[in-house]
């Protein structure tokens, strides 16, 4: 345990943002999963909005620094992948 005041204070920041980006992930992956449920059924017109919030989601996350700009163009280019596969 940390003794220097400034350090139990970091400890305290450190913990309120861990919470914070953890559920912002968690309600992110909520929306991708729907998304792939959506798709894995072959309901065009759920997983097309299903797919919106989910992109929507990684947007956010991606703003507010949970994740890096590259790994959301990662997840959401292998979204659209699989979004653009339900039709054919």
């Amino acid at each position: 345990m940390a003794n220097i005041k400034s350090a139990k204070k970091r400890i305290k920041v450190i913990a309120k943002k861990t919470l914070r980006n953890k559920i912002i992930k968690s309600s992110t992956k909520t929306a991708v999963k729907k998304f792939i449920a959506a798709a894995q059924t072959g309901q065009k017109e759920d997983a097309v909005l299903a797919f919106g919030k989910a992109v929507s989601a990684i947007d956010r996350a991606t703003s507010k620094g949970v994740y890096h700009r590259n790994t959301a163009a990662r997840k959401k280019s292998r979204l659209a992948k699989m979004a653009n596969s339900i039709g054919a």
